[in-house]
């Protein structure tokens, strides 16, 4: 088992974009803080990963509406922030998952 590198920051760019409310940010957050402990829990199985992976960006595609709600939306910056984070974590783990498969569900 792996633990996830407390020295990254997930979402570094939408924290630093004050175009993004935090609160909304943090509940990203907590969904790919989801997907790293399946990781930390050392899970190999790229099924099991992947549907980890697509229930997080269900719930984000999800948060969208709550997003409009409060004058922002996963845009431009924000899917490249995602999409980087994605890719930090799987590179982390060592995880043969390309990050465009890996964000497969997303509709942002």
């Amino acid at each position: 088992m792996k633990n996830f590198d407390s020295n990254y920051t997930l979402l570094e760019g939408m924290y630093r974009d004050g175009y993004f409310p935090d609160f909304l940010v943090d509940r990203v957050k907590d969904l790919m803080q989801d997907v790293v402990g399946l990781l930390e829990t050392g899970e190999r199985n790229l099924e099991k990963i992947q549907n980890k992976f697509d229930e997080m960006t269900l719930a984000i595609n999800e948060l969208q509406e709550e997003f409009e709600d409060n004058d922002s939306e996963i845009e431009t910056v924000a899917r490249e922030s995602i999409g980087e984070t994605v890719e930090y974590i799987l590179k982390w783990f060592d995880i043969d998952l390309d990050v465009e498969d890996a964000i497969r569900e997303r509709d942002w």
